[in-house]
């Protein structure tokens, strides 16, 4: 039996195995043509500067553009605020000429990640900006990172992050004077305001509008002090963040804690200080010479445990509706630093005092 391959073979092989579709083929023929009229149109019709300056201006002196054109949100206690990839998307198509887009290169469920890619390139010019970047498959919470299995938040998150590194690539393409000039209009007009209302009316209906998102009047005001001292820049900065919080930038509870609600951590370490200096005094074992002490017991135990151990007591000890609701109330404060784990145990305490006080509520 003859297992020599001759090259003729090998070359019958090759030719039954196609590089690549003719679908494929049409289209980068096709991506190719698009990108070489984009620059000899861009080349021939070139902008006007100063008309494109005053069409982003007029754009700018919208309301509809001027509101979402800033975010706001906390990052390690302090405000970070900034332009809006609205806003640079549209100095980007009152400038013209410029070609900008995010697209995912390359996705690993495995590996939990994926590797996108965001540019913006000036036809006229040639100055092109772009980043490579790798996008984890995760959120960051309060208790650490998540990890995202569901298609529609992988989704989100790429395109989250992607428009963060689209905004900066934009404007990094754009005359710095035009994105200086964008912002200062955009803040005159939420300065203004609408339709030339009187201040007094725009602070009452900013007030309105946080209290449909469950923000009430005393934790604007912890933020920005008393709602009749309140200028056209608070007034701005409300716009900012409410916008900020609408989108999913931030959170009402991050943009606006409850009075009291950055101290919960130290008064947690309080009360378990407080507990271990009334822990009893060790005692041996008679048993075993490598038995701990009850002060190391009392080491381990979580901030957390009394306050927990005192909101379960209160709720089960509640013998009206009403009396529940107090003992929720009260608990409030320390809801949020609270670990998934005390959250679950109190879940589990005021659902079972719910069905005992409420059969209808309960089950």
């Amino acid at each position: 039996m003859n297992d020599i391959v001759t090259p003729e073979q090998i070359r019958q092989q090759a030719n039954r195995i196609p590089g690549a579709s003719q679908a494929t083929n049409i289209e980068q023929s096709r991506a190719i043509a698009e990108v070489q009229a984009m620059v000899l149109v861009a080349q021939r019709a070139p902008r006007d500067e100063g008309r494109a300056m005053a069409h982003a201006l007029a754009s700018c002196s919208q309301m509809a553009v001027a509101s979402r054109s800033f975010f706001s949100f906390k990052r390690g206690g302090e405000i970070v605020t900034g332009p809006t990839i609205q806003l640079a998307t549209e100095l980007a198509r009152c400038w013209g000429n410029i070609d900008y887009g995010i697209m995912e290169l390359a996705r690993d469920d495995v590996a939990g990640h994926t590797e996108m890619l965001a540019f913006a390139w000036d036809l006229e010019t040639n100055t092109k900006s772009r980043q490579t970047f790798i996008v984890p498959h995760t959120r960051d919470t309060r208790h650490g990172k998540k990890a995202l299995t569901d298609n529609r938040d992988i989704y989100e998150n790429n395109a989250n992050n992607g428009a963060r590194r689209l905004r900066e690539c934009i404007f990094r393409v754009l005359p710095p004077y035009l994105k200086v000039a964008a912002e200062s209009r955009c803040r005159e007009v939420l300065e203004k305001g609408e339709g030339d209302q009187p201040l007094p009316t725009r602070i009452a209906g900013a007030i309105e509008h946080y209290s449909r998102i469950g923000i009430s009047l005393d934790r604007l005001e912890d933020r920005y002090g008393p709602s009749a001292n309140w200028t056209p820049v608070e007034l701005a900065n409300l716009q900012i963040v409410y916008q900020s919080i609408r989108n999913g930038e931030t959170t009402a509870e991050e943009a606006f804690p409850k009075p009291g609600t950055d101290d919960v951590t130290e008064d947690l370490r309080k009360i378990a200080d407080a507990q271990k200096k009334a822990a009893p005094p060790a005692k041996a074992d008679s048993g075993k010479g490598d038995a701990k002490p009850a002060a190391d017991e009392a080491d381990n135990t979580p901030p957390w445990r009394a306050v927990v151990d005192a909101h379960i007591a209160a709720v089960k000890a509640a013998t009206t509706v009403i009396d529940l609701k107090a003992a929720i109330n009260l608990f409030d404060k320390h809801r949020k630093a609270m670990p998934d784990e005390a959250i679950a145990e109190v879940n589990d305490a005021e659902q079972e005092a719910t069905a005992r006080l409420n059969p209808l509520a309960g089950g």
